[in-house]
């Protein structure tokens, strides 16, 4: 059975479980057989156990690079992260454009503030929202953008906010809106 076309952002607090969510539904998915592209961004531990960062990760290919460390020195940073722009481009952009084309659900977890330093990004999002492919994505909650405020603002968005309480009724609605 085909997916039903939803696009769905899912936002809320940092540590409220967005993208556990997220590879939970993934998960799901792909027990389905359904082919499922777009990134993740997992966060890396330096051997202190202190987060050193966040990878970005093609969902489809696997491939991953950095995309913001502690020890990176970059034109743009986010906190006391420098951020590796060739890495969202590279990965990023590219898992996103491949996805819109090839997966039946385009997942983008994370749409952040290292992310939409690239203006492709932005671009290939907007992209994945405009096809005719269910996209579930993650945005944070104090994200005030214009492209954020476009995008939780489109009329073909659902946006929900995640909390403990509301993580099993989030995740059944996002079963039903997409047909999983």
């Amino acid at each position: 059975m085909p997916l039903l076309k939803a696009n769905v952002l899912v936002t809320g607090l940092p540590g409220c479980g967005k993208s556990t969510l997220v590879n939970r539904l993934v998960e799901k998915a792909r027990t389905k057989g359904i082919i499922v592209g777009g990134i993740s961004t997992p966060e890396f531990r330096l051997s202190t156990g202190r987060r050193g960062g966040f990878l970005i990760q093609d969902i489809a290919t696997g491939e991953k690079q950095i995309m913001a460390s502690v020890d990176r020195s970059s034109p743009v940073s986010v906190g006391r992260y420098g951020v590796n722009l060739q890495a969202i481009q590279e990965v990023g952009v590219k898992a996103i454009n491949s996805a819109i084309t090839e997966a039946d659900l385009v997942v983008v977890d994370e749409i952040g503030k290292m992310e939409l330093a690239v203006s492709e990004f932005k671009t290939s999002v907007a992209g994945a929202l405009n096809s005719t492919k269910p996209v579930l994505g993650t945005v944070g909650m104090r994200l005030k953008t214009a492209f954020v405020t476009e995008i939780k603002n489109r009329s073909d968005v659902t946006l929900f906010v995640l909390t403990p309480e509301t993580r099993s009724q989030v995740y059944q609605n996002v079963v039903n809106l997409i047909g999983l």
